[in-house]
């Protein structure tokens, strides 16, 4: 039940007139509604209610984990690279002014089975190149980001590095170290860009 407050004594006639009630402050009220003591509030959706979303089954979660393993991430850009690979390597065939060329009669012109197969050999081995690095690359970053527990533009380096020392130590030592630094800077870049 409501509580009613008690009434004010009223005072005797003749006696002093008890002080007036103070008025209603509205700039107060404003600077609090307002003004520069309003508090902004956190936008949290589970306070207004949220959107529902039902809970992830056994199949759904299983997926999940598939998908964010080294062997996917490294399998999903082996793919990726092979289909960019080829279709540069067809796109440089297609300008390069040498293709079907024979050098032991130069001034004979190629006929088009023999460009379309030189285009095809040379997507091919664009392709497997692609895939190589981007596997490399993707699978040594999963493995750096899993050992760090970091997601950071510090995982592309690393992985660059030793994606482009391992593509490069075939040729020597020195190659190995220009490798690794040449590509831990163009993944930098990248990821600089990315972000």
């Amino acid at each position: 039940r409501p509580v009613m407050a008690a009434a004010p004594p009223r005072s005797a006639p003749g006696g002093p007139e008890p002080p007036p009630a103070p008025p209603l402050q509205y700039s107060m009220l404003l600077q609090h509604l307002v003004g520069e003591q309003r508090r902004p509030r956190a936008w949290d959706p589970a306070t207004l209610g949220g959107i529902p979303s039902p809970p992830k089954s056994e199949e759904q979660k299983m997926v999940e984990r598939a998908m964010e393993s080294c062997v996917f991430k490294a399998a999903l850009a082996c793919v990726g690279g092979f289909v960019l690979g080829g279709a540069f390597g067809v796109f440089t065939a297609g300008i390069d002014t040498n293709v079907g060329f024979d050098p032991k009669d130069p001034y004979r012109t190629p006929t088009a089975k023999e460009v379309l197969k030189d285009m095809g050999q040379r997507g091919i081995s664009y392709a497997k190149n692609f895939a190589i690095v981007g596997a490399m690359f993707s699978c040594t970053e999963c493995v750096v980001e899993s050992y760090r527990g970091k997601s950071d533009w510090k995982n592309s380096v690393i992985s660059g590095c030793i994606t482009g020392g391992a593509i490069g130590f075939r040729a020597g030592l020195k190659a190995g170290v220009i490798g690794c630094g040449g590509f831990a800077a163009f993944s930098a870049a990248i990821d600089y860009y990315l972000r």
